[in-house]
């Protein structure tokens, strides 16, 4: 079963990060792509209608996650596998320090 992620810039929509069984999807939302205001959200995903696809989870995205001590405690209080770098993304980044933030996909 695919799950899925909306990224957020500064609070706006701007697209989903799926994990299929295979892979990972990043595809930019419709309004915020065609918005020529609104920055692409990292120097790796420029705005595209294209899909960007990779079997592993995109460094830009991995990058979010927490390391070290603060995996481990985040995974053994939340409950995640610590390989499941899907799930700690959707649980641990929604309050980051940057302009992304990640989300559950509703």
């Amino acid at each position: 079963m695919d799950k899925k992620a909306s990224v957020y810039v500064n609070d706006n929509l701007a697209g989903y990060l799926i994990q299929t069984d295979s892979e990972y999807i990043f595809q930019y939302e419709e309004r915020y792509f065609s918005d020529a205001n609104k920055p692409a959200i990292s120097l790796t995903f420029p705005k595209s209608q294209m899909e960007y696809h990779s079997k592993y989870l995109f460094p830009f995205f991995f990058g979010l996650l927490s390391e070290g001590d603060m995996k481990l405690l985040q995974c053994r209080k939340l409950g995640i596998d610590e390989n499941d770098h899907f799930t700690r993304l959707l649980k641990t980044a929604q309050n980051t320090i940057g302009a992304v933030q990640i989300k559950e996909a509703i």
